[in-house]
């Protein structure tokens, strides 16, 4: 399985891995599954480290590059951007539409404990379980 990575997901996964489920954590062990982020996660935790509600190093960049070291990078496209714009979901948040559009075009499973993001229908989805 292809897996894009929600950025709590992703934060997760490196500062708390007892927080994901126990069918999760082997998902993203095992070696057949590929690992995907989308660089809006890293502007997200960027983010919520300025405002403090993530604490991280101060070589946030050090930080950053070892936490991304294990995945692949999915690309930020025009073609993506024109996919969050037309998801027929009112959900606000543009970071939210942002990976769901990534998975969507890129053909990942976006995983997430997001109830607002699970079950979107044409775009897969694999819940923190």
């Amino acid at each position: 399985m292809k897996l894009l990575l929600d950025t709590h997901i992703w934060v997760w996964s490196v500062l708390e891995p007892d927080r994901l489920g126990i069918r999760l954590r082997h998902e993203l062990l095992h070696a057949n599954n590929e690992l995907w982020l989308s660089p809006v996660s890293t502007w997200e935790v960027l983010l919520l480290s300025r405002k403090r509600k993530l604490h991280l190093p101060a070589d946030v960049t050090g930080w950053v590059s070892r936490a991304m070291a294990s995945l692949r990078e999915a690309p930020l496209t025009h073609e993506i951007a024109l996919a969050a714009h037309q998801l027929p979901w009112s959900h606000p948040d543009p970071a939210d539409r942002f990976l769901a559009a990534t998975a969507q075009v890129l053909g990942l499973t976006l995983v997430t404990a997001d109830t607002r993001l699970l079950g979107l229908g044409e775009i897969r989805t694999l819940a923190n379980r």
